[in-house]
């Protein structure tokens, strides 16, 4: 089998070679068996450190695709023992029998990569995409979102979306507050779905009052549900004295809630507090932003 390093790549060099190991194995280049290379044969054949090869030789090992034998060398192990590893072995013979097709036919590296990056283009998106630069707040509106729609959900900080296959497959959305920020990330012609924060008449609907001597917790890993719940229990006519705010990223923070009246929390944190608790889950995401996602699921 030969094997190409680019340097000019973006993919480092270790990955190019144990992808291309990879691939070898599943074409069925690389036979079960078959000795590889040396360490030193490869980094000198490639001007490259040795350190690169036996890197990527380790991951292959690590990963079940070869098998290491002393004072003998690097032997490919064969699809029976990585195909129990490796989960996308199926996926990964698909690509590599395609490369090899493609490459027999003659066609250049250039060619396939263009030609797929068109055809993925015109593919619809698969997940949604939630971007948004505080992480605890981003595992809050994929939860939601994901319980709203069915639809598989990823999420990526804003920094990250400047990696052009973050957006493969994705439907972009953010809460409006980072609009401005999602808008110089994204790419032109890429949308992103812009989500509307719950107002404060539809966070108490259908919510009674607890009576006035009654101790109502709140409680979130993600401080600024803490600070809006604040600003909407008060503006509900509940005395500041009565509310007992519980940071839920420090240890401890679930004790005494069987006692509230009432614990009012974000979708995850309502999952971990204690059996018994009277609670009271508030969204993040308006109802009519879920159902705005709904529709474009649909369509």
């Amino acid at each position: 089998m030969r094997l190409w390093l680019s340097r000019s790549s973006e993919v480092p060099l270790r990955e190019q070679l144990t992808t291309q190991i990879t691939l070898g194995v599943v074409s069925g280049d690389l036979k079960a068996g078959q000795k590889l290379p040396s360490t030193r044969e490869l980094a000198r054949r490639f001007q490259i450190h040795s350190n690169t090869v036996s890197a990527a030789y380790r991951e292959l090992h690590r990963r079940g695709w070869v098998a290491f034998r002393k004072g003998s060398g690097v032997y490919v192990s064969g699809l029976t023992a990585a195909a129990k590893l490796d989960g996308s072995l199926k996926l990964d013979q698909l690509v590599a029998q395609f490369l090899k097709t493609a490459r027999e036919g003659g066609f250049s590296l250039s060619d396939v990569r263009s030609c797929v990056a068109h055809w993925l283009n015109l593919q619809p998106p698969d997940h949604f995409l939630v971007i948004e630069p505080d992480r605890e707040l981003r595992r809050i509106v994929m939860t939601e979102i994901e319980a709203a729609t069915g639809w598989h959900v990823r999420g990526a900080s804003i920094e990250e979306c400047g990696d052009s296959r973050m957006l493969i497959g994705a439907a972009p959305v953010a809460m409006y507050s980072q609009a401005k920020s999602v808008s110089v990330v994204l790419p032109a012609g890429v949308d992103c779905l812009l989500l509307h924060s719950t107002s404060v008449p539809e966070s108490l609907k259908g919510e009674k009052a607890p009576p006035a001597d009654a101790l109502v917790a709140v409680a979130s890993s993600w401080p600024g549900f803490l600070t809006a719940s604040r600003a909407i229990l008060v503006a509900a006519g509940l005395e500041i004295d009565a509310l007992d705010f519980r940071d839920a990223r420090r240890r401890g923070w679930h004790r005494g809630l069987g006692t509230c009246a009432l614990v009012i929390a974000d979708v995850l944190t309502a999952k971990l507090l204690p059996a018994g608790c009277h609670a009271r889950v508030f969204r993040v995401i308006s109802d009519a932003s879920l159902a705005e996602l709904r529709r474009a699921l649909a369509s």
